[in-house]
């Protein structure tokens, strides 16, 4: 178990490496000067120059790299070209709101769908199933943009039930801060809950059939029983993997879920700095993104672990 627990934290280490590279590259690979961008297109030679100077870029790229990593592992990642605030401050401000929404759509995505593959994978070939089945099928169609104007149009223009955009911070008013926040996890976890009821129910199929549970209620034991402590137990394995890598779905999403109900989030932070050119904040915002879901898809293997025994005992891989 220790031996399986650090080969993954290497190659959690490996990742982060690889992803710091493409990330420090894939700025600089982007069309136009930077200092030219930074500083305006009526701005003289030497304020271009100056800026060259004191973001680093008249260094070789390797040098440039090594003091990029330098002061990211030191949490300095340096000021945002637009208002010249240190963007370390900046994803501070936005990174718990993005947080909290996909915190919520990840609620609403294990309670929908989760619930949803039992009852389908329970009641295999009734009505229930193909209402489960249908529900998993238009989740997976349906763009998160229609979703989002669609529940705008209904809750918040119809019936006047919540709000259609704009965000409160849960300190200042936890009442207001849910009731602006529930459209979009609705929204966002939506899509979410679809993929989890499909690998749900398929896993669940293959649990009801296994042998272990035709022996438990040989034994006697209650359906609820069965299903719960058995069947959704061993299927729990399936769920959780799919929990790890759909993580990077919910971030991605959440930048067109915040553009469309205003929340000022990682998602929000994204669209505008691409937009403005603001490449420092590119740089953090997408290596913070990396080492999350870097971060959270060892939590997954770790977790994985714990289920299934088979990976404790030869510390290999998911076999």
């Amino acid at each position: 178990m220790v031996w399986f627990i650090l080969r993954r934290c290497g190659s959690a280490v490996l990742v982060l490496f690889l992803s710091s590279v493409l990330i420090f590259l894939g700025v600089r690979a982007l069309p136009g000067d930077p200092a030219t961008v930074m500083a305006g297109q009526e701005a003289s030679p030497a304020a271009i120059e100056a800026i060259r100077k004191e973001f680093g870029l008249d260094k070789p790229l390797p040098a440039q790299y090594l003091d990029y990593v330098g002061q990211t592992l030191t949490g300095n990642f340096g000021r945002s070209t637009q208002d010249q605030l240190p963007v370390a401050d900046i994803l501070a401000e936005r990174l718990p709101v993005t947080l909290e929404l996909s915190l919520l759509a990840m609620v609403v995505a294990i309670v929908v769908g989760v619930g949803a593959g039992i009852v389908a994978a329970v009641r295999r070939g009734r009505f229930a199933d193909y209402v489960a089945t249908g529900f998993g099928l238009a989740g997976l169609s349906i763009p998160h943009f229609w979703l989002g104007l669609l529940g705008i149009l209904l809750f918040a223009v119809t019936w006047r039930v919540l709000p259609a955009s704009g965000y409160v911070p849960f300190t200042e008013d936890p009442a207001e801060n849910l009731k602006r926040m529930i459209l979009p996890a609705l929204v966002l976890g939506t899509g979410f809950a679809a993929i989890l009821m499909r690998q749900t129910r398929s896993a669940m199929l293959g649990a009801l059939s296994a042998d272990y549970v035709r022996t438990a209620r040989s034994k006697g034991l209650s359906e609820t029983k069965v299903v719960g402590a058995h069947a959704l137990r061993n299927s729990l394995t399936t769920v959780v993997t799919v929990l790890g890598l759909q993580l990077g779905a919910l971030i991605s999403g959440a930048v067109v879920t915040e553009q469309i109900f205003v929340i000022p989030g990682f998602g929000k932070l994204t669209v505008d700095a691409v937009l403005t050119r603001n490449y420092p904040v590119i740089q953090a915002v997408v290596l913070v993104t990396v080492i999350g879901y870097v971060v959270v898809n060892l939590l997954v293997d770790i977790a994985y672990a714990f289920l299934n025994p088979r990976i404790r005992l030869s510390g290999g891989t998911r076999d």
